[in-house]
């Protein structure tokens, strides 16, 4: 019966169809591990886990191909003496002496080309987006909140303002606690915190009365909006979190002190700076001693052993 017959290989024995696939190998986790590695390690930042993931990429890549490529590489079998009159017509030509590659090792080639070149440009562009804000410098720009005038000594006031001009007004609208605290050295000394908690990024709200009624003020970067507020501390109004008049802890879940603005004076007037963490705060007003710390992400450690459970920030 015509499905009974086998079609014979060269020897005239059946040819097996797994007989082209490459042997079961470990390299190709290997590979995927170290690519996992890398990217691992380009999210938290850490050189020496993409040092070590890079590393092991290569390696298990280079053990890859090479196993993957021994049948091409490897030395071809001696052809028969004579080949028959029938299979030389079936092959269309003579025998030159070469290595040809098979069909098969192309097509499986080809596919794992064309699968590879379509997962790159899958994948590249979203990687790209998760890795390359860990490499770029995220720059604050200075910020005119007006004339000393505005902030009366021992005041506390809300100043709300826009934080970049490429953004717009209601993308790039921030909140900051000031306090005037007089002059320390003939320098004028400000307090201010950032509105945002350091547990999950909440906006923390004043714990007191505010007035309603803002004082307008223009400056370059557009309208500033102050208001007087007499706060006996600080709440945040998602998880609970509480801090005292100087952005101490002192409930809920936060993990440490409210953020920071750096400031200068210039011509008279306040400007803000870049933020920066802080990890406790001793003293008041012009008088204290501010743990202070680069800036770091809500939830995140700067002091204590838990510091050493975070990765490193650039």
């Amino acid at each position: 019966m015509a499905d009974e017959l086998e079609r014979p290989g060269e020897n005239g024995e059946s040819q097996d169809p797994a007989a082209h696939l490459p042997a079961p190998s470990i390299w190709p986790f290997g590979f995927a591990l170290g690519v996992a590695l890398v990217l691992v390690a380009l999210i938290i930042s850490s050189w020496v886990i993409v040092a070590i993931g890079a590393i092991l990429a290569l390696v298990f890549g280079f053990l890859w191909i090479r196993a993957a490529t021994r049948e091409v590489r490897a030395t071809p079998p001696p052809e028969p003496a004579a080949l028959t009159a029938d299979v030389e017509e079936e092959e269309g030509e003579e025998d030159d002496g070469e290595p040809r590659l098979s069909r098969s090792l192309f097509l499986e080639g080809a596919t794992l080309g064309i699968g590879a070149a379509i997962g790159g440009i899958v994948t590249l562009p979203s990687v790209g987006f998760m890795v390359l804000p860990a490499f770029l410098d995220q720059e604050y720009e200075q910020i005119d909140l007006g004339p000393l005038e505005s902030y009366p000594r021992d005041q506390w006031v809300v100043a709300k303002f826009r934080g970049t001009q490429a953004q717009p007004d209601g993308v790039a609208r921030r909140t900051a606690y000031i306090r005037y605290n007089g002059q320390q050295d003939g320098t004028p000394s400000f307090t201010i915190l950032s509105n945002r908690c350091v547990h999950l990024g909440c906006p923390v709200q004043p714990q007191g009365l505010t007035d309603e009624e803002a004082q307008m003020i223009e400056t370059e970067a557009g309208g500033v909006e102050l208001f007087k507020m007499a706060p006996s501390g600080f709440g945040c109004p998602c998880h609970g979190g509480a801090y005292d008049i100087e952005g101490n802890r002192t409930a809920g879940p936060p993990v440490r002190a409210l953020d920071r603005y750096k400031y200068s004076i210039h011509n008279g007037r306040l400007r803000l700076d870049e933020p920066y963490s802080v990890g406790k705060v001793k003293g008041t007003g012009s008088d204290a001693q501010i743990a202070a710390y680069d800036l770091v992400d809500p939830g995140q450690h700067v002091d204590g052993p838990e510091q050493f459970f975070y990765p490193y920030v650039p």
